[in-house]
């Protein structure tokens, strides 16, 4: 997993890239996995208004905002975006001041030596239909992430691709989905590791009930990983509506995420939290995120914190700094675990 330096402009370097990343980055120096990421949000904002107005419904960005989390060790950025804001018409040609939106983040995630994976934020569906229903057919998905993967191929900025956020509601139609979407991004990318949610919200602690149909993915170059969800509230939303109970247990985290561990152990498969988040204001909460963190390291997981990203405003699990230049108690938990662990690849299937 480690970066390939240098310019990507010609399919035969990506492929190069990619074949270095499908083989933990086997490169001319040995790097160990990047655990800890962010989630950069604003590109999917404002789902209810379609195409949106940019910097008013959604944003992006500015051309210097990864500088600061270089700087303090982040390496690994989910990017949410939007399909129906990239792609306006099923089977249509990508809309060009969007894609060239997304062009400019992975561009400036290249120049800063940081990858982002791309996530198609859409729960599997499109403008509000589910995919593989006649409103949305399975076909006009994989167009979509043929298109996607075309695109974006042979860019350096790009690390892998989220192929599609928290289904839900979707049980009989999500599987073939995704095996459409694996085919699609294989067509031109032939190496990039495929993160894969899966349905009920892509939830870790349902995550063995609902999704032992995605075992049957196929995918040419063996480079699946599995991508779960996890938050601490009462109903595991992220909402965090309700105050803790009196005997909140601070190791509700290990205890959610376990059920999706013990199934990736036990199919041998490589695993991904890629939304954790919490509100800073209750410490019982800040040592159920340490616990959680020291127990994803122990098993070489990746995560993504929900959620970075300047326009949020007061959103309550954010991790940016305070308007007084201070970072949120998030971050001081967060960053005991950047740049750490011993992981020379994604886990637990694998070690």
């Amino acid at each position: 997993m480690t970066r390939l330096h240098g310019n990507m402009k010609k399919r035969s370097t990506a492929t190069l890239l990619g074949l270095l990343l499908a083989l933990g980055g086997a490169a001319s120096e040995a790097k160990n996995i990047d655990l800890i990421g962010l989630n950069v949000g604003g590109a999917a904002f404002s789902s209810g208004h379609l195409p949106g107005k940019y910097n008013t419904n959604y944003f992006f960005p500015s051309q210097n905002y990864l500088e600061k989390w270089k700087n303090q060790g982040i390496e690994t950025i989910r990017f949410p975006i939007l399909w129906e804001r990239l792609q306006s018409e099923l089977d249509g040609e990508l809309e060009e001041p969007y894609a060239k939106l997304i062009d400019a983040f992975l561009d400036q995630a290249a120049n800063h030596d940081m990858r982002v994976i791309l996530d198609i934020h859409n729960y599997a569906r499109y403008r509000k239909q589910l995919i593989g229903t006649p409103a949305v057919p399975i076909s006009a998905y994989g167009n979509f992430l043929e298109r996607v993967a075309e695109r974006w191929s042979g860019h350096d900025g790009l690390y892998a691709y989220d192929i599609m956020n928290e289904p839900h509601g979707a049980d009989k139609y999500w599987p073939a989905a995704a095996q459409a979407g694996i085919d699609a991004i294989r067509k031109h990318d032939k190496h990039r590791p495929l993160l894969i949610e899966g349905n009920f919200w892509s939830s870790a602690y349902k995550w063995a009930k609902f999704n032992d149909p995605l075992l049957q993915l196929k995918d040419p170059s063996d480079n699946l990983i599995f991508s779960a969800h996890l938050y601490l509230d009462k109903h595991g939303n992220g909402q965090y509506r309700e105050p803790l109970e009196d005997d909140f247990d601070t190791m509700l985290g290990v205890k959610r995420v376990t059920p999706f561990i013990e199934w990736l152990k036990k199919n041998g498969k490589k695993g991904h939290i890629g939304e954790f988040g919490i509100p800073a204001d209750e410490p019982r909460l800040l040592e159920a995120m340490d616990n959680l963190l020291a127990h994803l390291q122990e098993n070489c997981i990746p995560l993504t914190y929900w959620a970075a990203g300047s326009a949020w405003g007061n959103y309550k699990l954010s991790i940016e700094p305070r308007k007084d230049g201070t970072k949120p108690p998030q971050w001081d938990v967060l960053s005991k675990y950047v740049g750490q662990g011993n992981c020379s690849d994604i886990g637990p299937g694998a070690n």
